[in-house]
């Protein structure tokens, strides 16, 4: 089967988009696995699938799928060049469009400037609704990884974030903590987790360990999910600069009960064609 994509990222997040749209995809996760594959396939961390809306009012229907062929719920960078593609594939050319995934409506945007906002709806910190197995709702938890305990913040942005405060954020033990949060029993659907250092009310540093891809360059979801730690732990003030390994974006949230604002680039690498 030879199938089209693009490659695309962004602040580094890479993705290969697919148009579902115009052909009829039913891939395998061993199919997916490779296309994620940077040695034996494209290489990605994860693969955006565009499918036809299957309910009214929208426009679209988004699919994620992490490199190790699990599909998900949500994807923030992934939002971004998914208007992107829609409009350079001529599927669309409204600037703004209603897009359907596992977890609700997201309303991505494409600016004059060629930058993409996204709204990434309201962020839930009910530990049922992230889920987080707690037999409390407190806002700081610890959380034993391991032999070390490390205080976290739960809150889902459509998919489940455990964000923690660091001093430094080159310092910061990803690649040894990042794998057993992820994984933590009391996360029954694994979570992303967040390290951030508060560089000034308006501006953090982050490095996110994501659920199935390890640690990325960018997390868009993971910023939101920053951002809205901060600002409910009374650490930050609206709107943030997050700056990732990969380049910086700007989260705006006004405050409980309202969506999270995420504004960032999209970029489109190549497009291609893969014989799986």
């Amino acid at each position: 089967m030879k199938l089209r994509f693009s490659k695309m990222h962004g602040l580094g997040n890479d993705f290969v988009v697919l148009d579902g749209v115009r052909q009829s995809l039913a891939l395998t996760p061993a199919q997916l696995r490779h296309l994620g594959d940077r040695h034996f396939g494209v290489g990605c961390d994860q693969i955006l699938l565009v499918e036809a809306p299957t309910q009214a009012g929208v426009d679209f229907r988004y699919r994620i799928f992490n490199a190790d062929g699990g599909e998900v719920e949500q994807c923030g960078n992934g939002a971004r060049c998914f208007v992107r593609f829609v409009h350079e594939q001529g599927l669309t050319d409204k600037r703004e469009i209603r897009v359907e995934t596992m977890k609700g409506i997201i309303g991505p945007r494409l600016e004059a400037d060629g930058s993409v906002t996204v709204d990434m709806g309201v962020p839930e910190f009910a530990p049922e609704r992230i889920p987080f197995i707690s037999p409390v709702d407190d806002l700081v938890q610890p959380l034993m990884a391991g032999d070390e305990e490390v205080a976290v913040t739960a809150v889902s942005m459509g998919n489940p974030h455990a964000v923690q405060v660091v001093a430094d954020i080159d310092r910061a033990p990803v690649e040894r903590l990042g794998p057993l949060i992820e994984r933590h029993p009391r996360f029954p659907q694994r979570v992303n987790a967040g390290f951030m250092q508060v560089l000034d009310r308006h501006a953090i540093r982050l490095r996110v360990y994501e659920r199935g891809a390890g640690e990325t360059l960018a997390c868009g979801t993971g910023a939101c999910a920053a951002v809205v730690a901060g600002i409910a732990r009374g650490l930050l003030d609206s709107p943030v600069r997050v700056e990732t390994r990969g380049g910086a974006l700007s989260i705006a949230w006004r405050g409980p009960g309202t969506p999270v604002l995420m504004t960032g680039p999209a970029v489109t690498v190549f497009t291609g064609e893969i014989d799986l």
